[in-house]
């Protein structure tokens, strides 16, 4: 359910999990995230994940942190809501990412 809300996100594209409860979604950060990413001295990726924790509440994990291919962005996510806040949860993806691309588009 997670890896299908995230393809619908603009720039995101996410493989289905395969029997673990982690997702490792790409990121398309728009130049000015990347640029405002540098000015605070942080990896976009790092940016985008801590203006999520501080938007939302949600915590992943930069994908920095795991060798990801140099020029892409990714999070790290580990989809472990209770099923009942699972549309909660999806929901306040959704309306970050719209919010932070719109931004800094």
């Amino acid at each position: 359910m997670f890896w299908e809300a995230f393809n619908e996100m603009d720039g995101v594209s996410c493989n289905r999990a395969e029997g673990a409860l982690y997702l490792f979604p790409q990121i398309k950060l728009p130049a000015k995230a990347v640029e405002a990413a540098a000015d605070k001295g942080m990896a976009p990726d790092a940016f985008y994940a801590d203006r999520l924790l501080d938007g939302t509440g949600i915590v992943v994990v930069p994908g920095s942190g795991f060798r990801q291919k140099p020029g892409t962005h990714h999070v790290r996510f580990a989809f472990l809501p209770a099923e009942d806040d699972i549309r909660n949860v999806i929901d306040l993806l959704k309306q970050f990412h719209a919010k932070f691309m719109e931004e800094f588009s």
